[in-house]
């Protein structure tokens, strides 16, 4: 090569690299690595639905994989650093805890593709950088007709954690999802504000049983599902969250109240890892954050297992399924915030109300 032709790839590349597009990666990426958040490859949460994710892929994909499991919180840039150090060039992290590690790294280190499990990155230019985000709105929404068409008394619950705008998306979307199917259903729902109590999880739901709710949702980690066990082991109907808790919570069917577990909203984690090692293969993320959605198969709902459901209820939900990946049902929710978009566009008529008189006081 010329220095002539050197000078003007080097100038290409500096362009390429104000722009936000990033380095370029030298070759295909040949190995992957896995740093779980606190819990290990096989637990059942997200870090086991990651893993056989990567796996997947890897197989798919004659990749090199390796994970580390995370035993502290203090760990997660130290477990980052070892799959740099070791020449991993897909890395893979898991919960939004690990998301400041992930994108410090990523900017450090732009030769390598960093995959971000339930992390949100604002869109900084950062080419190697992608989080995963899902519609949980729409997750909650299927619980919810779920848990509507199942009710005998038409009243649902939720016990939800700390409201930050995933867990705002599951309470609106399954408030909305039961109204869908019956607009006179009450939704009752607290949020509680720690994610680690089981304890308040089960207090909330034994309030809700006593005000009539026959079906609780549980939305809000080791906090909902405390609140799902306690009403399942009243002979209450039940739906979990995020994974399959009839494998989790309920462990395998085996702890009592398992048959009162009706549905679990999911979140296909392994769909959106696959796709975004694909993606770092084939030289390109879609962007700052990739959604998974009813749409690409990343939202869907749990069979019943031990519990009795009638076959044309699970049709039902199905339909409605069906209806949101086309998009000819919505679920009133807007991503971002979590919000309802009517009470926003109410809120926003407001605001415009308003705003001559501010004006006025500020001219005086």
């Amino acid at each position: 090569m010329n220095f002539k032709v050197l000078l003007r790839l080097t100038i290409v590349l500096g362009m390429l690299a104000t722009m936000g597009i990033g380095m370029i990666q030298a070759q295909e990426p040949e190995s992957v690595c896995l740093v779980t958040d606190l819990g290990k490859v096989n637990d059942g949460t997200f870090n086991q639905f990651a893993f056989e994710g990567m796996t997947r892929a890897a197989e798919e994909f004659d990749l090199a994989t390796d994970f580390i499991e995370t035993q502290a919180q203090t760990d997660y840039a130290a477990n980052i650093n070892t799959c740099v150090e070791e020449g991993f060039e897909i890395i893979i992290t898991v919960g939004f805890l690990l998301a400041d590690d992930t994108k410090a790294a990523a900017i450090a280190n732009p030769d390598k593709w960093f995959i971000g499990v339930d992390a949100f990155f604002e869109d900084e230019g950062i080419a190697n950088l992608v989080g995963l985000q899902f519609r949980e709105d729409q997750a909650g929404f299927l619980a919810g007709a779920m848990a509507a068409l199942m009710s005998e008394t038409g009243t649902v619950a939720g016990v939800y954690g700390i409201d930050i705008p995933p867990v705002v998306r599951f309470r609106n979307g399954f408030e909305q999802g039961a109204m869908y199917v019956n607009p006179d259903i009450e939704a009752l729902g607290v949020y509680i504000p720690d994610f680690q109590a089981p304890d308040l999880g089960s207090a909330a739901a034994e309030q809700f049983i006593g005000e009539g709710a026959d079906v609780i949702f549980g939305a809000g980690g080791p906090t909902g599902s405390g609140g799902i066990l306690q009403a399942a082991q009243q002979d209450v109907m039940v739906i979990g969250v995020d994974q399959d808790e009839y494998f989790t919570t309920f462990g395998e069917g085996e702890t009592p109240g398992s048959e009162f577990l009706i549905t679990s909203a999911i979140k296909r984690v392994d769909n959106g890892v696959y796709d975004m090692i694909e993606a770092a293969i084939e030289g390109e993320f879609p962007g700052p954050i990739y959604v998974l959605s009813v749409e690409n198969e990343g939202i869907g709902f749990a069979e019943a297992h031990d519990a009795d459901v009638p076959e044309e209820v699970t049709e039902e939900v199905t339909a409605i399924l069906e209806g949101l990946g086309t998009e000819e049902i919505e679920t009133g929710v807007d991503f971002v915030t979590g919000q309802l978009i009517d009470d926003m566009e109410d809120m926003g008529e407001e605001d415009m109300e308003e705003e001559p008189a501010a004006t006025e006081e500020a001219d005086d």
